[in-house]
């Protein structure tokens, strides 16, 4: 029988599996930042162990960061910051600090190196490291008592996931993108849908997206349920890695090559469960609630709790909908909203920075309305501005920020503080998730251009 790609990579890094036992994986890369990483430092101190593999090991700083100037005001925030610090200085690990040439969000960094390649294993301790395996490689958060286990051992422990397979197919429409093929697949399948599984996308309805729609919708795969998402590396994956800085080259570029094509999955393959998308006639998706599983369609309305048949979805609505303050039956698109928020792991790469300057070039944010754009590393922020996408985004009214998390994480002075409505192409729109009381749609950087413009919810199209 073939093997699915998950099975590939899971049995390429297995160093040890017994009955009854979780695998010990080793691992490729293991990437950090100032959040989750002082407990594990603390932990390998009181046990008088050292990282084992320093060189295999990457920190940057993004949670906590500033995105409006270098100081940081908040005091967690700087406490975090100098933990890592100390901790890196401490065991040799490489840091990118605040104001280094390649600083940034930790998942959109890493790529821009070729520091993620198909085949590998790679974690941190952040869920949202399944954005890694749009590279054909194993990538999962992990807790902070695995991340001491990785710097000591590099190695983690776990139970062999299931395999599960989404098919997309049909023909995405104009205007219809990576964001809401994700988001449609979640309300589709629900927040636990893909609980227990390695998660592959295919299709011909995601056949055609460039490698950072891919690292967009791998990114939201923890959203689903999933312990990681994966596509299969392809001549797309290969073209984005040839040249970068941690890319084989030469004679090891052609081994590379002829291995990573060995990697998608056999066409025998048997996956433990496959869902099925038709992505034909899709409208773009914005979630109505407080779980990316409750989005419907921009030119849909705002279900009523009797919508659902389960009594817990139900219950789940009806306290969406009171935090939310959103009427059943209300359009969509008559939604109005006070911030837009583009950037994010999720949505801050140089595509969905251009995707909202071709929607916002010649015109002007609606009255009243405050827009936040934050590149996701200081790569991508000197790439735009040699596009002059700043100047798009400053003539618009936008703010033009440094690299970091900001508002997504709501751990950094880019917090909403009261209860406004927010427009963000970021990946949660949990209750508070972007500060104080903030009322979160998840939509697509062309929407959130959309709807900057237009002070509610909206489409490109009905800008015209």
């Amino acid at each position: 029988m073939g093997r699915t790609l998950a099975e590939k990579l899971w049995d390429g890094h297995l160093v040890y599996g017994g009955a009854g036992e979780p695998d010990l994986l080793y691992i490729d890369l293991h990437l950090m930042h100032e959040v989750t990483s002082p407990q594990a430092f603390d932990g390998l101190r009181l046990a008088g162990r050292t990282v084992r593999r320093s060189d295999l090991t990457l920190a940057l700083e993004d949670h906590n960061v500033p995105t409006d100037g270098p100081e940081v005001r908040d005091t967690t925030g700087r406490l975090q910051l100098d933990a890592l610090r100390g901790n890196c200085a401490e065991h040799g690990i490489e840091l990118y600090r605040i104001g280094h040439e390649r600083q940034g969000i930790v998942h959109v960094v890493a790529p821009e190196l070729g520091l993620v390649q198909p085949g590998m294993s790679a974690v941190c301790g952040d869920s949202h490291t399944s954005t890694l395996g749009a590279f054909g490689a194993l990538a999962f958060g992990i807790g902070t008592s695995d991340v001491e286990h990785v710097l000591a051992t590099q190695t983690l422990a776990m139970p062999r996931p299931g395999t599960m397979a989404a098919e997309f197919t049909g023909t995405l429409p104009d205007g219809v993108g990576p964001k809401d093929l994700i988001l449609a697949l979640i309300a589709r399948i629900g927040v636990g849908g893909a609980a227990g599984h390695l998660l592959e996308y295919r299709g011909e309805g995601v056949r055609g997206l460039s490698v950072e729609g891919r690292m967009s919708m791998c990114n939201m795969s923890i959203e689903a349920g999933a312990r990681a998402g994966m596509f299969a590396p392809d001549e797309a994956t290969f073209a984005y890695l040839e040249g970068r800085p941690h890319a084989p080259a030469g004679a090891a570029w052609r081994d590379a090559l002829a291995y990573w094509r060995t990697l998608p999955s056999d066409p025998d393959a048997v996956f433990d469960r496959t869902v099925t998308l038709d992505v034909t006639g899709l409208a773009p998706q914005v979630t109505w609630g407080t779980n990316p599983g409750q989005t419907v369609g921009l030119d849909g309305e705002v279900p009523h709790p009797e919508d659902f048949t389960d009594p817990a979805e139900q219950a789940g609505a009806s306290r969406a909908l009171r935090y939310m303050d959103l009427k059943p039956g209300t359009p969509l698109r008559e939604v109005e909203i006070d911030t837009v928020f583009l950037g994010s792991c999720t949505n801050s790469r140089i595509e969905d920075l251009r995707s909202a300057a071709a929607v916002l070039r010649g015109r002007r944010l609606s009255a009243g309305l405050r827009m936040l754009v934050v590149p996701g590393s200081a790569q991508v922020r000197r790439q735009a501005e040699r596009e002059g996408l700043h100047e798009v985004f400053a003539s618009a009214g936008a703010e033009w920020r440094l690299p970091g998390c900001s508002m997504c994480p709501g751990l950094n002075t880019d917090r909403v503080t009261g209860s406004e409505r927010v427009a963000s192409t970021s990946n949660r729109n949990f209750e508070g998730r972007l500060g104080g009381r903030a009322r979160a749609h998840l939509v697509s950087p062309a929407v959130a251009a959309a709807t900057a413009v237009a002070g509610r919810l909206a489409a490109p199209a009905d800008l015209d």
